[in-house]
């Protein structure tokens, strides 16, 4: 018999909030997580790239990572990010996340290297034997510069069962469809989750899981709603809700690193916080803040 899905439906990658000195904002913090979890989402990812992890150190995502789960209190499932380019690293996080008491770990493949596929398996491998826990693969290409291919994905989780999941943070629907015939059709336990807002309603209707997206940190309702349209066989509403999210990514383009943008519409969406971003992110200035009101107006979320 095959196990359950673990993890599905809409699970955001919750921004790391600071106060304006750069310090971490607990108290915002818990106040964003009681919100989401209000809003209806269905787990919650810390320490992902809208999280800042790579522009933290290990002891500052340790502090994080023991705070949320903390916070969060089993009432929803926590995955926290531990992935990085040190594989020492990556199972040390790993590890304490386990301790911590999380639901699960996201780990993102090496970014500097490019690294052969007999090495990455051995990579994810490693970490997979270094705890219990289940472990979501976080595939984006865009910035690590290397794709985990749908047969390459395959041949992992049939080598170890705590891989059980993978957020596919790719603009190509036909990459994400190719996971799921390749590996969910075989492994049906297996969460195929999109990271792009705009693939949800494709992701669903293609027989995926859900989405790991960056929207939900200031609009939960879109893709909270859009699932339970689906889950609901409303898909007259379900493509209404399709029609604003395809128009979300936009906001994508007007920084790099991005994670300032989520913040900024965050307050825009009427959240009392701190914009602050760890550099090399900067303060988004006036005329792009206007570029995102605009489109957030248009979109009717503020």
């Amino acid at each position: 018999m095959q196990p359950a899905v673990q993890f599905s439906g809409i699970i955001p990658p919750v921004s790391t909030l600071f106060t304006p000195d750069g310090q971490f904002d607990a108290k915002g913090t818990g106040i964003l997580i009681d919100d989401l979890i209000a809003a209806g989402v269905d787990g919650l990812f810390f320490l992902g790239s809208g999280g800042e992890f790579s522009q933290l150190s290990v002891d500052e995502r340790k502090a994080v990572a023991q705070f949320v789960t903390a916070h969060v209190n089993k009432r929803v499932p926590v995955l926290i990010g531990t992935g990085g380019t040190n594989a020492r690293e990556t199972i040390a996080l790993s590890q304490h996340a386990q301790e911590c008491g999380a639901d699960g770990i996201v780990v993102i493949n090496p970014y500097y290297w490019k690294v052969s596929e007999e090495n990455l398996l051995n990579y994810y491998q490693q970490v997979a034997d270094s705890v219990t826990l289940p472990i979501i693969l976080y595939n984006f290409p865009a910035l690590t510069g290397q794709d985990l291919m749908p047969a390459m994905v395959k041949r992992l989780v049939a080598s170890r069962k705590n891989i059980v999941g993978i957020k596919d943070t790719i603009d190509s629907i036909a990459h994400i469809r190719s996971m799921i015939n390749t590996v969910k059709a075989e492994h049906p336990h297996f969460s195929v989750l999109c990271g792009y807002d705009d693939h949800l309603f494709n992701t669903l209707m293609l027989g995926g899981d859900g989405a790991i997206s960056a929207s939900v940190n200031f609009a939960p309702q879109l893709s909270v709603n859009l699932r339970r349209a689906f889950l609901d066989g409303d898909l007259g509403t379900a493509a209404k809700i399709h029609q604003k999210l395809v128009q979300v990514p936009q906001i994508y383009q007007l920084d790099t690193p991005f994670v300032n943008v989520i913040k900024e519409a965050m307050v825009l969406c009427g959240r009392d916080m701190s914009t602050w971003t760890m550099p090399p992110a900067g303060v988004l200035d006036d005329a792009r803040r206007q570029q995102l009101k605009a489109l957030l107006k248009r979109l009717e979320l503020c």
